[in-house]
């Protein structure tokens, strides 16, 4: 990855500092590095595996062999007699409510009469040795009638229902202009996109520990300790105050990070024996147990007039949520809205569908929703360009979305919209030099430096793709945060709920109060829920909402700070500035330090942000059900070998709306991280089931790109137009890349080989030209 090009446009061509500026040390716009870079890059960062407590027992979880079956009974004598076991906990010992889920409570914490997917918790057990607690789960009986999985979710709908509530989780029909508007020129087009995995970091882990008022306290690296509490509380039969998350280090998150699968059994282990209780998890049981990707099927029309405009979208969208709804609700109203992508499209019927399968349960993975979606208008995108015979670029050019246009569920773009701009920007960017310029020796064919193909087999592609996503929770989600921020001594302190999933909230916060309060060393508090609720870790939040509710407290204690010293002078606060800790007034008379002014006071104010409140799609897909959107285009070269079908990504030039740079080194490692995750959706990442069986539950069979996958990536331009109703104007920067790379990708091996390419991760046959 091309870091020096990629610092160089941050701080250059997008204004955070000009050619002849410097940037700030601290505060905001400067490339403040990572609290805990250190201790993580030298291995001493503590992580949920680490922990430990006196009295510690072993957890292990029996998970089911089988994607489909009915219990008929589960015997756990052999196991509970074996020595050092201390508990084995079923459905039949969860006190309170036996199922959880994010927005639908539909998933039991134990399988009780059914398994509905292949790596089900059915029991769980502690004991006093790691390798005890894995022999006594495996020695649980249990008989199984074994079932017919339903594992193709266009079966789903006529299927027996798999659950009480049925196997449709929700059906969203948009309607929007005149549906017997047709156009000159009509393409259609099928889509496939495959199951991908967070994978994150480090396998999931915790802590239990029991507490004397008969509560329980969960070490976890949680990305929403308050809402996993609340969900915990109502599974454990407790008051929601007697059961308290402790956030312990994130190794990183794409997704839901901590799954309360994991969780739960650990709290009900923990009360049952009165012991701490720890659960590391193995890798398979990771890939088992937690939330994918929406596998999602695709069907669509688009009509455009004869200058390449486009007139009408017509589409159907299936989503695959696998054995519980999860995050499917909200996933499928993303697909939908976003399903004709960042283009003016005066008439739009799209359906969409989430179903339940006895496939790996789906759930929140970045741009859930509107990764799938992209993939398949840039395809259609590409169709209309050949089959008009326009320039891919020129023909998205006549049909970007700008401010102030309408998107299909009828909400107007208010926030700022530089689609054109972005465009523009990664099409007029210089191409790499073409192999046949180099020696042969130089080569990097596709497939690695030692590529088994020839050069003249390999064929070079460019492609296009625009993507888009939605920033905080969407219809009608209450999204609050509450920050405290504390100052004593010349230190301040933050006090907030919000979770650093690697997103960079604590070098953030960090670099607000230093901004407003002059102050340098500023400090984060740990994460638990004794503090207010921040909400998930999700869609960009913790920028926007948490780092508002930071901003408002900071400038109150700046008030407390200041008032004193105005009314002492005879000047309102404003006329006093705070830089370098140092006070001076406007004209000079006044100039003190912080830390004189503060004279040992402790300072402290508590703030919250809330943006404007957005409503549920109805039921013709119509409504404001987004508070911003963000934007990004990707220009993408690839060589194929169109013998072998084997890509190599040479280069993806990206252009991205960030409304603000807070931080450039951050902002450029969170767009090549987002880029480099859409790489591995593109070409590797799949994790295939077979009859609703994940084939290989590990990071062998599941191909993750690695730093030597990673292609050149040139961040060409960030386009720095604030979104006034945001916290320093700033928008989310990781998930849009990723939406949108996948479909670039695609549409270059489209260029090279001519062939439709209409599924992802591209497999090599896709992508192999027979030759005649």
């Amino acid at each position: 990855m091309s870091n020096d090009a990629a610092t160089a446009t941050v701080e250059g061509a997008t204004s955070v500092a000009g050619p002849e500026q410097q940037p700030p040390a601290h505060g905001i716009g400067a490339s403040l590095a990572p609290v805990d870079a250190r201790a993580k890059t030298e291995g001493t960062f503590p992580y949920a595996a680490d922990l430990w407590a006196e009295g510690l027992l072993w957890a292990a979880v029996l998970r089911a062999p089988h994607a489909y079956a009915r219990i008929v009974s589960i015997d756990t004598a052999a196991a509970a007699a074996m020595p050092g076991v201390r508990a084995v906990v079923t459905h039949a010992d969860v006190p309170g409510d036996p199922a959880f889920g994010r927005r639908i409570a539909d998933r039991p914490v134990f399988a009780a009469e059914y398994v509905r997917h292949h790596g089900e918790p059915i029991a769980a057990v502690a004991a006093d040795h790691p390798d005890t607690a894995r022999l006594a789960a495996a020695a649980i009986a249990v008989e199984y009638e074994v079932l017919e999985p339903v594992t193709d979710p266009e079966k789903a709908f006529t299927a027996e229902p798999l659950h009480p509530d049925g196997n449709l989780i929700r059906h969203i029909p948009l309607q929007y202009g005149d549906p017997e508007v047709t156009g000159d020129v009509v393409v259609e087009g099928l889509y496939r996109i495959g199951r991908q995995d967070p994978a994150p970091i480090g396998a999931e882990a915790g802590l239990a520990v029991p507490r004397p008022d008969g509560g329980v306290e969960l070490y976890t690296a949680s990305t929403d300790p308050h809402g996993d509490r609340d969900a915990a509380a109502v599974c454990f039969g407790l008051e929601p105050d007697r059961v308290k998350v402790v956030v312990t280090g994130v190794p990183g998150a794409t997704g839901d990070r901590e799954d309360l699968g994991f969780q739960l059994p650990l709290g009900l282990l923990a009360l049952k024996t009165g012991c701490p209780v720890k659960l590391t998890a193995t890798r398979e049981e990771s890939f088992l147990g937690h939330a994918h990707r929406h596998p999602t099927l695709l069907r669509y029309r688009h009509h455009a007039d004869a200058e390449g405009r486009l007139v009408k979208v017509e589409a159907q969208i299936l989503l695959d949520a696998g054995a519980y709804a999860e995050a499917s609700a909200e996933s499928l109203a993303a697909a939908v809205a976003f399903a004709c992508g960042p283009y003016v499209v005066p008439h739009a019927f799209v359906e969409g569908w989430a179903v339940r399968t006895n496939n790996p349960p789906s759930g929140h993975v970045r741009g859930e929703g509107a990764m799938q979606v992209c993939a398949a208008y840039e395809g259609q995108m590409d169709k209309l360009a050949a089959k008009l015979g326009i320039d891919p670029a020129e023909l998205r050019m006549r049909n970007v979305l700008a401010t102030g246009d309408l998107l299909p569920t009828g909400q107007t773009v208010t926030c700022p919209a530089p689609v054109a701009e972005l465009l523009g920007a990664v099409r007029d960017f210089p191409l790499p030099t073409l192999p046949k310029d180099a020696p042969e020796d130089d080569w990097l064919l596709p497939g690695g430096p030692e590529g088994a193909g020839e050069p003249d087999a390999v064929r070079r592609g460019v492609g296009y793709a625009l993507g888009m996503v939605h920033m905080l929770g969407a219809e009608g989600t209450d999204e609050v945060s509450t920050a405290t921020v504390k100052v004593h001594d010349g230190v301040a302190t933050v006090i907030c709920a919000a979770v650093e999933t690697g997103q960079g909230f604590t070098t953030l916060a960090r670099q607000i109060v230093q901004e407003t309060l002059g102050i340098e060393e500023v400090h984060v508090a740990p994460v638990d829920t004794d503090q207010p609720p921040a909400g998930p870790a999700t869609h960009g939040r913790h920028t926007w909402v948490s780092g508002g509710a930071v901003e408002r407290a900071a400038k109150m204690v700046r008030t407390q700070l200041l008032q004193p010293l105005a009314h002492k002078f005879g000047m309102s606060t404003e006329l006093l500035q705070i830089a370098d800790g140092k006070i001076t007034s406007y004209d000079g008379v006044l100039s003190t330090t912080v830390t004189e002014a503060m004279d040992g006071k402790e300072l402290w104010a508590t703030a919250q942000c809330r943006p404007h409140p957005t409503e549920p799609l109805d039921e013709t897909g119509q409504g404001d059900a987004f508070v911003g959107l963000a934007f990004c285009a990707i220009r993408a070269v690839v060589d194929v070998d169109i013998e072998l079908g084997s890509v190599r990504v040479v280069e993806l030039a990206v252009a991205q709306d960030v409304g603000r740079i807070l931080n450039p080194r951050q902002l450029t490692a969170r767009i090549e991280a987002g880029v480099t995750q859409g790489v591995g959706a593109a070409l590797t990442e799949n994790l295939r089931t077979v009859r609703g069986r994940i084939r290989h539950p590990d990071l062998t069979g599941y191909a993750l790109p690695t730093a030597l996958d990673a292609p050149d990536i040139r961040i060409v331009k960030l386009v720095e137009e604030r979104d006034v109703v945001a916290p320093f104007g700033a928008k989310a920067a990781s998930a849009v890349p990723v939406v949108t790379c996948p479909a670039a990708i695609a549409s270059a091996v489209r260029a090279a080989t001519g062939r439709p390419v209409n599924r992802l991760p591209i497999r090599p046959q896709a992508a192999v030209v027979q030759q005649g």
